[in-house]
């Protein structure tokens, strides 16, 4: 009797402790510390990848050779295409192979698309700036903290980052683009009318990363991707090289007709 009586009063403080438990707000049970610099701004440093298949394609899709299934990243999974525009996607689609600027030529992923690669990249921040390293291709972009795009800048791939913190999340307004490039290897592409508004809200090891896309050129709205980004734990954890130029040399090399 007694060893019943010890074991009933044992599991009637499991099921105390349990309901204490439950009582506790989720988002104190849940909610993940933020590191933060000297400055007081969330910690965004370190090396990062996104997990997923958008870069092949943004949308749902099915697999093939060469490309893994994935869900999209694109909110409501629908791209606002103008009627000229989705004529275009579906050319870029069917001369993927060789068309797409990144995967194809290796030129630079541009932005959004250079944070859904399949390769890490690192953020280096100050209080003034911050600097994101990407592993493809050594493409870099310099996130300048006064909130103001120079006027007659020629576009570029990467654009012109300008940032600003709302709280722990890091708003960067991207413009200045050229438009050539893709947001994946499915042709979804864009003019060098492209504007990105950014959105890095840290969460523990890893970043919800969304960004607002407009193109009054391409689309009929704006519209939105998200996805998380996680930070890479692996001891000593660093970019390497990929030399995607070099590599495409030494194909097209290996594949010529022999003179």
């Amino acid at each position: 009797m007694r060893e019943w009586m010890k074991y009933s009063v044992i599991g009637a403080a499991l099921v105390v402790s349990i309901m204490w438990v439950a009582e506790i707000p989720a988002a104190a049970q849940t909610a993940p510390a933020v590191r933060h610099m000297p400055d007081g701004k969330a910690d965004l440093n370190g090396i990062w990848q996104a997990m997923n298949t958008a870069s092949w394609n943004i949308q749902d899709h099915s697999g093939e050779l060469g490309v893994p299934p994935g869900l999209g990243i694109v909110e409501g999974n629908e791209i606002p295409y103008q009627p000229w525009a989705i004529a275009k996607k579906q050319e870029n689609f069917a001369n993927r192979k060789t068309a797409d600027p990144t995967e194809a030529n290796c030129y630079m992923p541009g932005v959004p698309r250079a944070n859904y690669m399949p390769f890490p990249f690192e953020i280096v921040q100050t209080a003034d700036r911050i600097a994101i390293r990407y592993e493809f291709g050594h493409a870099v972009r310099t996130i300048h903290m006064d909130g103001v795009h120079p006027e007659g800048v020629p576009g570029n791939w990467m654009g012109d980052s300008r940032g600003r913190w709302e709280g722990n999340t890091l708003v960067v307004d991207v413009s200045n683009f050229n438009d050539q490039a893709w947001f994946d290897n499915a042709g979804n592409f864009h003019s060098d009318a492209l504007h990105v508004v950014e959105r890095y809200t840290p969460a523990g090891d890893h970043i919800l990363y969304e960004a607002t896309i407009e193109d009054s050129k391409v689309f009929t709205r704006p519209w939105k991707i998200s996805m998380p980004l996680y930070r890479r734990m692996e001891k000593n954890a660093r970019l390497l090289e990929y030399e995607c130029v070099f590599y495409l040399q030494e194909e097209k090399y290996r594949n010529a007709p022999f003179q």
